[in-house]
């Protein structure tokens, strides 16, 4: 089996444990992950922050995203172009993001962009992790792509009962630095 075809499969079978998780589990984990995230050193240190605006059944990373406004922290989240192209982009307020050609809230594209190399903390999206910081996203390349311009510290959020004991790797995958799930930080 290649590993184009396991991540497939991964996808899949990530994508029903996570509709299959609990409401009351998935808010409980969430409000542990916004404690323990805002409490990483390498976040309360950060003073440019990148993350996702989280929709459906992911982490919620609002929050977070909030606590660094209110913090007076650069707050940028992703901006997509067709192709796998992703930029930072600036907002002050999460009123001014709207919807993008993914369906997920964006800054608009006039926003002002953070350099890659000017980020200090990316909160990286994902289906799952496994505790080496490697993680099973959503297939279209937009992080990866990114990852590799900056040496920004990452975190991965998971929930705890959808960690991994090891995820397919392929030889663009760039893992974590850490994983924050609502029990544990695994060190990448």
């Amino acid at each position: 089996m290649n590993n184009a075809l396991s991540k497939t499969e991964y996808r899949k079978r990530l994508h029903k444990e996570i509709a299959a998780l609990s409401d009351e589990y998935v808010a409980e984990s969430d409000d542990l992950l916004f404690s323990r995230v805002t409490a990483l050193e390498e976040y309360v240190a950060a003073q440019r922050v990148m993350l996702f605006y989280s929709i459906k059944r992911e982490t919620d990373t609002i929050g977070i995203a909030e606590d660094a406004l209110a913090a007076g922290k650069t707050v940028a989240f992703p901006y997509c172009y067709r192709g796998g192209i992703m930029e930072a982009r600036i907002v002050s307020s999460l009123d001014e993001l709207e919807e993008s050609m993914l369906g997920i809230p964006a800054p608009p594209e006039t926003a002002q962009i953070l350099a890659p190399e000017e980020i200090d903390l990316i909160i990286v999206p994902a289906l799952a992790y496994d505790i080496e910081g490697y993680r099973v996203g959503y297939g279209g390349g937009y992080y990866d792509r990114f990852l590799k311009k900056t040496n920004a510290f990452t975190v991965g959020l998971a929930r705890e009962r959808l960690i991994m004991k090891s995820a397919p790797k392929e030889a663009h995958d760039i893992a974590v630095n850490c994983v924050v799930t609502e029990a544990n930080v695994y060190e990448g």
